[in-house]
């Protein structure tokens, strides 16, 4: 399965974004997607994740209730929106897939990796 994410900018604090992650290859298959971040000197963490029918979505603490993570099976896509952006949102976003039913948070349970999107937020 190849990622390809998409949809970062410079953005001021309070605006709002969406990423999106296009899927290809064996996408037949049932895919949990997750957001993951990393800012500059520290490690990739956990932003968001959805199960494959959509049902299941978890967040970190300090995206709960400004992140929307959502899917469009039929396109291969998954997105996350962003809203009240915060500078410490600033971040090279990755989205990521595993081939199973569950929802983890840690980044070694994901098996396919996308590129990277730069959100940078000002204050």
């Amino acid at each position: 399965v190849q990622l390809q994410a998409s949809g970062g900018g410079l953005v001021q604090a309070g605006d709002s974004l969406r990423l999106s992650c296009a899927a290809s290859g064996r996408t037949s298959s049932r895919y949990t997607m997750g957001w993951f971040r990393q800012a500059p000197g520290q490690e990739r963490e956990f932003v968001a994740a959805i199960s494959w029918s959509g049902s299941i979505t978890d967040y970190a603490d300090s995206v709960k209730g400004r992140f929307t993570i959502s899917r469009e099976n039929n396109k291969n896509t998954v997105y996350l929106q962003m809203n009240s952006l915060k500078p410490e949102d600033t971040a090279v976003y990755y989205c990521a897939a595993l081939s199973g039913l569950w929802v983890p948070r840690r980044v070694s349970e994901y098996d396919y990796w996308g590129q990277g999107t730069l959100v940078t937020v000002s204050s």
